[in-house]
């Protein structure tokens, strides 16, 4: 199990295709009918054993397949990307192995295959249970074959977690309180709830931008946030990230990776990762369009585009960024370490007189007043400490 001081070893895992886009996504996905399977598990494991040389030696504790749609991916595909990190790394017994689906009944019927192959923990993007909102948001499934899907992976997978977005236009109070009852029902032992946000240069932005959108307003939104903590921790999901409940021991140990500033490999078409050789961190990318990427892995065996050593004050500010979404918060001592010298918490006083922030001696962390402004609150910790 990670810790916050031990946050463990990640690899992401980016298939960046899709049937559709959702019109408020900014992900790297790419509309594509007809998908060489084994191709692309050539070229994935490909990448992965050339990277697996630019880290020192870490025992994998998470597997995550994002994207895109990775329910798009064949189970043998799976099996071969699996089959491929356990012959480079050693992996610990309680690996958590997830893969992103979208609940459609043809992917659903794949969920065997997966399990077989190796994922323990499948993330459903539900995203809605209100058919016009799902029509809105582009999504291809209905209420009830989302449901289906989540009835069948609580059969097949040991754990399970669904998306939901809330916060969407014309949204109440009211209908929110009963769509999120009616989730509750439904889940297991993990929720990502996830406030919609206007992205750069997806079609909600567009239309936001005529003002043929709109989004609750900030107190509405704060309302709603609030009640979906109330409603989670009545449910027993507790939030232990800002947009993320579950039961105690049910996290997602791959996102708490990102948010403890642990290390990941980050595979396929845009994958970033964090990577630690010789006392230096890395950040790395690659290359984003599918066909570049393939084209740079059947070259050079990988498709970087970015590898940068990242200075002692940035890896801080990024631990600061990542940590303080989590409700333990961040560890004074591991950010005063990564600076690389020691840190003013004293210059903090105020935002903890205001109830924003609580600190120790060894540990910061936002309060629930402070989350409802995180990313300003996030900003103006940095801004002090640096």
């Amino acid at each position: 199990m990670t810790t916050a001081l031990d946050p463990g070893f990640g690899i992401y895992v980016h298939w960046p295709f899709c049937l559709a886009k959702c019109p408020y996504c900014d992900f790297n996905s790419h509309v594509v009918r007809d998908i060489d399977q084994k191709h692309w598990a050539e070229a994935l494991c490909q990448e992965l054993r050339t990277l697996s040389k630019k880290q020192d030696p870490l025992k994998v504790t998470s597997i995550f397949f994002g994207g895109g749609t990775p329910s798009l991916m064949a189970g043998e595909t799976v099996a071969a990307v699996l089959d491929e990190i356990a012959a480079l790394w050693s992996i610990a017994p309680d690996a958590e192995v997830t893969l992103e689906a979208n609940p459609t009944s043809v992917e659903a019927e794949r969920f065997k295959a997966y399990r077989a192959a190796g994922v323990n923990r499948l993330s459903l993007g539900v995203q809605s249970l209100v058919p016009e909102d799902l029509k809105n948001l582009g999504r291809l499934h209905s209420v009830d074959e989302a449901l289906g899907a989540v009835e069948l992976a609580r059969e097949i997978f040991p754990r399970l977690s669904f998306d939901l977005i809330y916060a969407r236009p014309g949204q109440t109070e009211a209908a929110w309180e009963r769509e999120l009852q009616k989730a509750l029902t439904f889940a297991a032992d993990h929720l990502s709830l996830y406030q919609l946000t206007i992205e750069p240069g997806t079609p909600f932005q567009a239309l936001f931008e005529k003002g043929a959108l709109t989004l609750p307003e900030e107190e509405t939104a704060r309302r709603l946030y609030e009640m979906t903590e109330l409603l989670c921790n009545e449910a027993g999901l507790a939030a232990y990230e800002v947009s993320n409940y579950a039961k105690p021991g049910a996290e997602g140990r791959h996102n708490l990776t990102y948010w403890r500033y642990g290390d990941y490999l980050g595979v396929g078409p845009g994958a970033h990762g964090r990577l630690s050789q010789g006392g230096k961190r890395f950040a790395t990318e690659t290359e984003a369009l599918p066909a570049k990427w393939l084209a740079a892995v059947k070259q050079k065996g990988q498709g970087l585009v970015e590898q940068i050593e990242i200075a002692p004050e940035t890896q801080a500010e990024e631990y600061l960024l990542m940590g303080l979404r989590l409700r333990e918060g961040i560890s004074k001592d591991r950010a005063g370490a990564l600076a690389g010298t020691p840190l003013n918490w004293g210059a903090l006083q105020d935002l903890e007189t205001e109830g924003l922030i609580e600190q120790d001696k060894n540990t910061l962390a936002a309060t629930t007043e402070g989350r409802l402004v995180l990313n300003t609150l996030i900003s103006e910790v940095v801004r002090r400490l640096f």
